[in-house]
């Protein structure tokens, strides 16, 4: 019944909402789109300069021998550095960076940023492209930006003509269908140890799904996630199951120690993160995610900066985790940066709203619409903390992919690291679509087997 009451109101919001859902952009405006912009909305050209290529449908074959589902092999093995970035140079390439990450340099003298080729290979199915080209005629912001209406899958507004745009498109961007992974992540102390947490993931991505029949998704639905922490022992059996609707989300957990479910209405805002040692709260999780209320959202515009791309190296199976990780920051000599377009949107705390950041600057990919640094304010407007998302291309969906996820406080010197697959066997497992597992009485039963 609470399903089906959910369902109802659901198709009534978006039925209500329709007579006041404005499009933002002209048909004229939209006929660019597969023109001289990206089916995505970037810029298909490169820069004047030449350091920013021309975007020509990006990766979509995967090597000869690949399994899918497993490590990918990396397409740019042959690159070298272009050059590196570290304080004695910072002078010359402060103009494409962000505050966060000059501060970074700034504050580590073993910190560096190696410089590769662009290659802008970011690509996305047919379908989410087509869905995304609809979206621009027909999309809209409802209730001051809270939730969207017009559309059940694509980029909403690939033509963004405000900050709330632009941050529902990182929101709502293809991230698969439902497939499970298993990754670490370590909260790395001053002195460089850590105890890595392992997590089991599943996710079952409702919005933008190009598998489902209509009947399998819920109206209103963004996706299930079940996320399961399985090391260490003191941790171990502990679960959480979120749904994520556009305008909600409803969270339940499982202690293994009292054996039951509860209603868990403190995943949200900036609330911790599970087992993040206080380095990052619940919506710093995949850079962004839930409800965007609390702020003022402001598109500044676009710039070119180095950020995280095609970081194969980082995430595969060549090095593992204790490779990556140490003291102060990750091991910069596995880590790539390139140059490319990214969306600026800052995000300013309303008044009389409550979070630990007063404000935060996104940086986000013109390509793929993830988000790929955050410079974080606290209270005092001092810079607080930085995070930087590292990314490849799943080229045999194809889809672009978070995968080492990186958030420092340049306060406590200390740093937390998401998304550790180096020592795992697969990067991830298409699994079958089962709904009754993403429920209560469904988590009830995984912990209790």
């Amino acid at each position: 019944m609470q399903k089906m009451m959910r369902t109802i109101g659901a198709a009534l919001a978006l039925i209500l909402a329709a007579p006041i859902a404005l499009a933002q952009v002209s048909a004229t405006e939209a006929a660019r789109l597969g023109r001289d912009l990206t089916p995505m909305g970037a810029e298909r050209a490169g820069n004047a300069a030449g350091t920013i290529p021309t975007w020509n449908g990006g990766l979509t074959r995967p090597p000869a021998g690949h399994v899918r589902g497993g490590h990918y092999a990396d397409p740019f093995a042959e690159d070298r550095p272009l050059f590196t970035i570290d304080a004695t140079n910072l002078g010359q390439h402060r103009d494409k960076l962000t505050p966060g990450q000059i501060a970074l340099l700034e504050t580590y003298p073993t910190w560096k940023m190696r410089v590769f080729p662009t290659r802008r290979s970011a690509a996305f199915p047919q379908r989410h492209y087509d869905q995304t080209t609809a979206n621009a005629t027909r999309a809209s912001l409802v209730d001051g930006g809270r939730t969207i209406a017009g559309t059940t899958g694509g980029i909403p507004f690939p033509i963004p003509k405000n900050g709330a745009e632009a941050i529902w498109n990182h929101l709502a961007r293809y991230r698969g269908e439902t497939l499970a992974m298993n990754w670490s992540q370590a909260a790395v102390t001053r002195t460089g140890s850590y105890t890595p947490v392992r997590f089991e993931y599943e996710y079952d991505f409702h919005y933008g799904s190009l598998t489902k029949s209509p009947d399998q998704i819920e109206p209103g639905k963004m996706f299930n996630f079940l996320q399961t922490v399985t090391a260490p022992a003191r941790l171990a059996g502990q679960i959480l199951l979120v749904h994520d609707y556009l305008d909600s989300r409803q969270a339940w957990t499982y202690n293994p120690g009292q054996r039951r479910v509860r209603l868990a209405p403190n995943i949200a805002y900036d609330n911790p993160g599970t087992a993040a040692d206080g380095l990052r709260t619940t919506d710093d999780f995949f850079m962004f995610n839930g409800a965007i209320d609390r702020y003022d959202w402001t598109l500044v515009g676009k710039r070119e900066i180095y950020v995280p791309y095609n970081s194969y190296k980082l995430v595969g199976n060549t090095i593992g985790m204790a490779d990556v990780l140490q003291a102060g920051h990750i091991n910069p000599e596995h880590a790539r940066y390139e140059l490319h377009r990214v969306w600026v949107v800052d995000a300013n705390l309303k008044p009389g709203a409550s979070h630990i950041y007063k404000r935060r600057t996104f940086y986000i990919d013109e390509d793929s619409w993830m988000v790929l640094v955050i410079d974080k304010y606290d209270g005092r407007d001092q810079l607080w903390r930085v995070a930087e998302q590292h990314n490849i291309n799943f080229y045999d969906i194809p889809m672009h992919y978070p995968v080492i996820e990186v958030h420092h406080d340049l306060q406590s010197r200390r740093y937390i690291a998401m998304g550790l697959r180096n020592d795992e066997p697969r990067i991830y497992e298409e699994i079958e679509y089962r709904p009754a597992r993403f429920t209560p009485a469904g988590l009830r039963g995984i912990g209790t087997r």
